[in-house]
């Protein structure tokens, strides 16, 4: 039986690892070229990943819940088409063990068309399934006693490790009882938590008061959102300016370019102008499109100031924030602006954003206006210069023509770094989106 082995490939800017959701293709099933196999999550996005084989799946090497380092084997497939007759039922391996021949006899790992490669191949394994004392003892023994305690007392080591061995129902059922898997000793194979394991932790979970606390993993896009704040919160002096704008004008030509046939299909929001609005201040104010590069070696730090308005938009996912980015937005006109934000929101709250689209932005909006926010500070999406707040757009009492009237204003809040943008340069671009926010016709005169 020819056999031939893919490893889970690098997903994008040298992820080391990837959680997997989902499995696409059962054990016995023919699989061809470029067939989504399997759903997974990574640091960054949830991505299907793609098979570069063709013949029949015959052995999947970890099972949802589990956590995969990149070049580890991810499926085993019979590559003989005639095979798939022939298959019986298949039993899943350890997953430490490799099984089938190695992918390429070169030892490269593979490689999928939009991925690229990984920047180091280091030594590669899923989580460990065993562990040993300083003895050098198997446990095993001692989470097999019928009358042992079903408490891990070294639950804050285990938390040192990649994750734990649970099936979802198993996971849920945990969930339920308010039960921190990281605290059972798995009496299954290799350490698994089965749902008796869960149903035996509870009476020495319920005398433990802090056991009412209910405990989320932080993981994949959850941990890298967490991490890249931390970062720039203290990395980047960061400066918030704000101002408020009458967008009366700008509201009432936002209904009359909806109802226009180039936007059929497309939610014409005041996002749409903001972004119009501060592609025109980049233009005006190119050193708003920069990040820092810290010194390396001799060479001092330097201020990269990008040429391409990759523009990100913070969108609430279902698997939390991310800042997908439009290339290139500084050369699209309203129409294909319009069509390009609403096809990003929509698949990142779909949950279908790739990882390609949330790399390289140099800029970024957040609307937190539509959760009937006021306004904010926004913290910097590293390594960027600027990110731009807009806030809620509400009736108020205005001056308007030297007379009190009830006008349409809107909240906007400009966080820059300030080793890069001074005080001067970030008035200057807010105020610039603010006029143009303000006046339809100075948006029209300066793009």
């Amino acid at each position: 039986m020819p056999r031939e082995q893919f490893r889970l490939p690098d997903l994008g800017e040298g992820l080391p690892d990837a959680e997997i959701v989902r499995w696409l293709v059962a054990v016995g099933e023919p699989v061809t070229i470029n067939q989504p196999i399997v759903e997974v999550e990574t640091a960054k996005a949830l991505v299907e990943v793609p098979s570069p084989l063709t013949g029949v799946l015959i052995v999947r090497h970890a099972e949802p819940g589990d956590t995969v380092e990149v070049g580890r084997p991810l499926i085993t497939v019979d590559t003989d088409a005639t095979a798939a007759a022939d298959l019986g039922p298949a039993t899943r391996p350890d997953h430490g063990t490799d099984h089938g021949t190695d992918s390429p006899a070169d030892g490269r790992t593979p490689v999928l068309v939009g991925y690229g490669p990984r920047a180091s191949a280091g030594p590669s394994h899923t989580r460990p399934r065993q562990r040993t004392d300083e003895n050098g003892q198997n446990r095993q023994q001692e989470r097999n006693k019928p009358d042992g305690p079903a408490i891990r007392p070294d639950h804050a080591e285990r938390r040192s490790q990649p994750g734990v061995l649970a099936k979802p129902p198993v996971r849920k059922l945990a969930r339920d009882l308010g039960i921190d898997l990281w605290r059972i000793a798995g009496t299954g194979p290799h350490g698994t938590i089965s749902r008796a394991d869960v149903e035996a932790a509870r009476l020495p979970a319920r005398e433990e008061p802090a056991s009412r606390v209910r405990r989320i993993p932080v993981t994949g896009v959850r941990r890298a959102t967490a991490a890249a704040m931390v970062t720039s919160a203290y990395t980047a002096p960061q400066v918030t300016e704000f101002v408020s704008v009458d967008v009366t004008e700008m509201m009432a030509a936002r209904d009359r370019i909806a109802a226009l046939p180039e936007f059929t299909g497309v939610k014409v929001t005041a996002l749409l102008f903001v972004a119009q609005a501060l592609l025109t201040a980049v233009q005006r104010h190119p050193m708003i499109n920069s990040s820092w590069a810290e010194a390396v070696g001799d060479a001092p730090a330097q201020i990269l100031i990008h040429e391409d308005v990759n523009l990100g938009i913070a969108v609430a996912s279902p698997r939390g924030l991310v800042v997908p980015n439009i290339p290139r937005a500084q050369g699209m006109g309203l129409v294909a602006l319009g069509h390009a934000l609403h096809e990003l929101t929509t698949a990142a709250r779909a949950g279908k954003i790739t990882p390609d689209s949330l790399r390289g932005g140099s800029i970024t909006i957040t609307n937190i206006g539509v959760f009937g926010i006021d306004i904010g500070t926004p913290i910097l999406n590293p390594p960027e210069a600027a990110i731009l707040a807009l806030g809620a757009i509400r009736p108020t009492p205005w001056i308007h023509n030297g007379e009190l009237a009830v006008r349409t204003v809107a909240q906007l809040a400009l966080t820059f770094d300030h080793r890069i943008v001074d005080g001067e340069l970030g008035a200057r671009v807010l105020a610039d989106v603010g006029a143009m926010l303000a006046d339809p016709a100075v948006a029209l005169a300066w793009s």
